[in-house]
C-alpha cells in the first residue's frame, strides 16, 4: 500500500524520494547535529547514496518490516527539507512507526509536526491500528513533536542501549487509531 503521492499539507508537500534529492539528503544526514541522537553518525557521501536508493525503494510498504519514506518539501520552493520515514512494525498487532530528520535551519517551524501528522493520518487511515515514536531521551525537540502529534509517553528506558560510546536512554510515545482526531 502506498498513498496516493503525493500528499499535500497547508505548508508541505510530501512525496518519493527521487535521485536528484540526494543533495539535500546529505545535507540532512551529515550534520552532525541531526545525527546526534541516531544510531549512525554523519554520513559520508557514499552512505547517504545507499541510503537514498533505499528511500527510493521504499514509496510503499506491504509486509511487516517495509519501510514507506517520503521527501518532505516546502510547497512553492520545491525546497527537499525533511526526511518522514513509517516502518511496518507489526502486521498481527497493526502497528507503524513514524520517524523524521530534518534540516537544522527548518527545525522550529512545525514542518515536522505538520508532515508527520499527514503520515499518522494515512497510516490510520490504511488500517494501522496503533502508531508508535521513539527517540533518545535527551532529543526534547522529537519528543515535543510527538507530544504534538498526541502521542503519549508510554515508556523510558533508562540507559537501555550502548551507542556512539556511551549508555543511552529511550522514549516510547504512541497513539491508538481511536484517539487520533
Amino acid at each position: 500500500m502506498s498513498p496516493d503521492w503525493p500528499i499535500e499539507t497547508d505548508r508541505l508537500l510530501l512525496r518519493p524520494f527521487g535521485p536528484d534529492d540526494l543533495g539535500d539528503l546529505y545535507a540532512m544526514h551529515s550534520d552532525a547535529e541531526v545525527s546526534r541522537y541516531l544510531y549512525n553518525p554523519p554520513r559520508t557521501l557514499d552512505e547517504t547514496h545507499d541510503l537514498l536508493s533505499r528511500k527510493i525503494a521504499g514509496a510503499a510498504i506491504e509486509a511487516e518490516g517495509d519501510w514507506l519514506s517520503a521527501a518532505v518539501v516546502v510547497s512553492g520552493t520545491g525546497e527537499c527539507v525533511g526526511d518522514l520515514a513509517l516502518h511496518y512494525v507489526s502486521e498481527p498487532h497493526r502497528t507503524a512507526e513514524i520517524g523524521f530528520v530534518f534540516q537544522p535551519r527548518h527545525q522550529r517551524k512545525g514542518f515536522a509536526t505538520e508532515a508527520a501528522a499527514a503520515f499518522v493520518g494515512w497510516a490510520f487511515a490504511s488500517g494501522f491500528h496503533r502508531v508508535i515514536g521513539r527517540t533518545e531521551a535527551r532529543n526534547t525537540v522529537s519528543a515535543r513533536v510527538l507530544e504534538k502529534l498526541g502521542m503519549r509517553l508510554e515508556a523510558h528506558f533508562v540507559e537501555n542501549e550502548w551507542v556512539k560510546g556511551e549508555w543511552q536512554s529511550g522514549l516510547v510515545y504512541a497513539i491508538l487509531e481511536h484517539e487520533w482526531h
